[in-house]
Parts: C-alpha cells; sequence; structure tokens
C-alpha cells in the first residue's frame, strides 16, 4: 500500500487520541537500525531520542533481539499467577543492586507500561500510609496519562476534559536553573526551594502538617530526578539531599520515577544515583527490554511491599512479569555489567556535550545547553539567547522529518523530541550505544538544520 493510501486510512480509521499527530502530516517509517530510522524511500534519519529512550541500547540490538527469539521458542507466555524463572531471576537483580546501594532490603513488582507501574505504586504509597490519597509532586512533572498518573503530572491539559481530580497533587516549583532568579547561583535557588516547601511544617495553618499527631496529609512525594518531559532540566547536585531531608523529618514517602532516566541514561543505572539520596519506592519502564516488550516494574522497601501488607492480587494485570519481558530485562541488566557501562555513557554524553556547546556559539538562539550522561537538552531561543522560541524549534522538527537534509553527500533525515515548560527545548535520547562519527554527523545536521529553519 503506498504512503498516501496508508495516510488517508489512518486519517479514517485510527483514533488521534493515542500520541500521534505531532507533525502534519505524520511521518511513517518502514525501518530501523542501530542510530537510524528508514523511511519508505531508504533515507537513514538519525534519530536522537529513541523513542522517548526506550531503545537505549539501539534498534536491532543483534544480542537482545537473539534472547527474544530463543524465550519466544521456549516459553513466550504463562499466566501470572504462575511463575518462571526470568520473573525472579530479575526481581532478585534489581532488589539485590538497591540493597548493595542503598542498604535497604526490597521487592520488585511488575506491569506493562510506565503509567500502569505509576499506578502500582500509587496503591503500594496509599496502602502503607492508611489510605492518604494526596501527593507531593513537581511543576514540569510528568509521569503518564492515566487518571491516577495525571493527578501527579502538572500539565492541567492532561486533566482538562476528564472531570475534576479531587486527589490531584500539590506542585512544588522545580529548580530549573537555566530561568532561575536574577542574583542567585544555582545552588542557592535549589536551598530557596527547599526552604520554601520547608515551611510548608512550620505550623497547622499552611494546610498540610498537623504538629499535634505529627502527621502530614501528604503521603509521598513523587519525583523526576531528572525532568523528561519537562524539558531534560538538571537540578542543582544539592537539591534533593535538602528535599529528602524535610521529607525524612515529615514522614513522607519519596518515589522516584526512572522511566525516562533509567537503564543508564545518566551514566548511572538509575538517574537518583546522581543526586545521593535513597528512594522508598522507585518505578522503571521503557528501556528495560530496550523497546521490544512492554514491561515496567517499581522496587519498593520491605517494609512497604512484602506480602503481609501487600498480599497477591493487590494489582493485576494479564501481562505483567511476561517471559518475554523479563528474558529481555535480565539481559539488559547482564549485558550492561560486563563493562564499566556508566563510564561509557559519561563519555559519550561529555563528548556530545561540547559538540552542543560548539553549536551555541555559532547559534545564539541556543540559550541554554546542559546534560547528564547521555540526557542533554538545547534550549531554543529567540536572538536573545532567553526568550522561548518554540516557532522555531517546530521548524527545525518539520525540516527533519521531511528528509531532505544532506551529509557527506547523502539525504539524511534527523528525529528530534521536544519539550520544556514552553516547548522550545530539544530534548536528546540518543542510543546509549552511538558511535563517536554518529555524534559529529549529529552535530553537522543540527548546525544544518537550524540555518535552514532561521531562513525560514
Amino acid at each position: 500500500m503506498n504512503h498516501d493510501q496508508l495516510l488517508a486510512d489512518e486519517a479514517r480509521y485510527c483514533s488521534f487520541g493515542d500520541t500521534v499527530h505531532y507533525v502534519n502530516p505524520p511521518k511513517i517509517f518502514s525501518g530501523c537500525d542501530g542510530s537510524y530510522m528508514f523511511d519508505a524511500a531508504g533515507t537513514p534519519y538519525l534519530d536522537l531520542q529513541m523513542w522517548y529512550s526506550a531503545v537505549n541500547f539501539g534498534y536491532k540490538n543483534k544480542r537482545l533481539e537473539e534472547v527474544m527469539i530463543r524465550q519466544l521458542r521456549e516459553l513466550p507466555q504463562v499466566a501470572s499467577q504462575y511463575l518462571h524463572p526470568t520473573k525472579i531471576e530479575l526481581a532478585k537483580w534489581i532488589a539485590q543492586d538497591a540493597k548493595a546501594k542503598w542498604g535497604l532490603d526490597g521487592r520488585c513488582h511488575f506491569n506493562v507500561g510506565g503509567a500502569q507501574a505509576i499506578e502500582d505504586s500509587l496503591k503500594v504509597v496509599r496502602n502503607a500510609s492508611n489510605g492518604k490519597s494526596l501527593m507531593f509532586a513537581f511543576e514540569g512533572g510528568y509521569h503518564g496519562r492515566t487518571l491516577g498518573a495525571s493527578s501527579i503530572t502538572s500539565s492541567y491539559r492532561y486533566r482538562r476534559r476528564f472531570g475534576h481530580f479531587g486527589d490531584r497533587a500539590q506542585f512544588i516549583p522545580f529548580p530549573y536553573p537555566f530561568r532561575r532568579p536574577k542574583g542567585m547561583t544555582a545552588e542557592e535557588y535549589a536551598e530557596n526551594i527547599v526552604a520554601d516547601f520547608r515551611r510548608k511544617f512550620e505550623n497547622e495553618y499552611h494546610a498540610v502538617w498537623d504538629p499535634k499527631t505529627g502527621q502530614c496529609e501528604y503521603a509521598a512525594f513523587y519525583v523526576e530526578p531528572i525532568q523528561g518531559t519537562g524539558g531534560y532540566v538538571v537540578p542543582p547536585a544539592n537539591f534533593f539531599k535538602g528535599l529528602k531531608k524535610v521529607l525524612d523529618d515529615h514522614g513522607v514517602l519519596l518515589v522516584v520515577d526512572e522511566i525516562q532516566m533509567g537503564f543508564w541514561r545518566t551514566g548511572k543505572l538509575w538517574s537518583v544515583e546522581n543526586f545521593g539520596v535513597t528512594p522508598d519506592v522507585l518505578v522503571f519502564a521503557k528501556a528495560l527490554t530496550n523497546g521490544l516488550n512492554a514491561l515496567s516494574g517499581l522496587w519498593a522497601r520491605e517494609e512497604l511491599i512484602n506480602p503481609k501488607v501487600f498480599p497477591p492480587g493487590s494489582t493485576h494485570s494479564t501481562f505483567a512479569s511476561n517471559p518475554l519481558g523479563t528474558a529481555l530485562g535480565l539481559e539488559v541488566l547482564k549485558m550492561t555489567a560486563e563493562i564499566d557501562y556508566g563510564a561509557k555513557v559519561r563519555d559519550s554524553g561529555a563528548y556530545f556535550l561540547e559538540g552542543l556547546k560548539d553549536l551555541q556559539k555559532r547559534h545564539p538562539e541556543i540559550g541554554d545547553v546542559d546534560g547528564l550522561g547521555l540526557a542533554l537538552r538545547a534550549e531554543i531561543c529567540t536572538a536573545d539567547g532567553f526568550t522561548p522560541n518554540r516557532e522555531l524549534l517546530d521548524k527545525m522538527v518539520d525540516i527533519g522529518l521531511s528528509g531532505t537534509l544532506e551529509y557527506k553527500g547523502q539525504a539524511r533525515g534527523l528525529v528530534l523530541d521536544v519539550g520544556g515548560y514552553y516547548k522550545n527545548v530539544i530534548t536528546f535520547a540518543p542510543s546509549l550505544e552511538i558511535t563517536r562519527p554518529e555524534i559529529d554527523e549529529a552535530m553537522v545536521l543540527l548546525d544544518q538544520l537550524l540555518r535552514r529553519a532561521k531562513r525560514g
């Protein structure tokens, strides 16, 4: 079926509500390999977002595909009331890793998608707090679009059409260094936000704390250590230690969302490891299976999730802990444990960030570049280097997906993702296996893209 017919049929038969139509017309891809997607004409598109950081280890990763094929032949499916080896092995690996890092016993609980794992974590937290349903979360935070996840996602856009959310989180500012108040260092800015949050617990009239009983009305604080959809905002290094002290002092749980930043994206298995704090619950998904299978999960401290407090049937999904997914997840952990994978990612990220800084020197419209590992950002502004310029970035995305860029005499496309509070940030999540020549190509294409978009 030809391209035009496919688009016509999509317009007639497909829901537009399942996250598509960010560009017009929607892009149709026919193949992928390594760091590239391919259209029907065979044009390579260098993918710098890798399915929202789900394909951390490259498209068609041979080792992971072989594991999936082997599992498909041995035990492709089993009902979730039964056990299979890789579920147990995967849970053990993650729990033992947490024990080694944080000194805490815990357990793993599986589901099929990031938002579904967030829903499960809400059950864990509510159960542990005797039914408290209110949460803290961050402005700019994104945790999914199911009803429960939408209640702790700061954007009203995801709730507006679906009624009032009585359990909507109280949203706290996240430190955004590029847009911090004038006259403050980034560290002072972070300390100021923590101090303002601590003030909520000074007396009962700040609406969250009962000093007579020593109880908070809010059960947990949901955080992304680095904001994803919010624009890959990296907080100052001192921020989370200060925040965690307030939470621990008042019995509020810390739930860390690693759905987008987990599995080495930041040069650590979990991005929270960069900030020196210990989670009570940690949610993961996406790159666990390199995008080859829908599997997600959470780790929680033993006292929150042991069978006496969270018994069988507390949640359920027919496809949770499916053998294809758990076999892939186990292989991802084995594969990345064979070398110092974090060092590899940090080295590639430093090289990529230097390339972005060089671009910034040539294009004043790049107001800010930052990153941790291979989670990187470039904030697109007007020529003043600060005013958000969504229009320019939209043009860049469209040109990148047109497949009309050029590299070494060949046609190229560029796949970018847009994030940020003002939708003016390129959020870079390239393959963690990206090569130096591919990073060099990315810089050439980005330079070309900026020049074309600025010409209009």
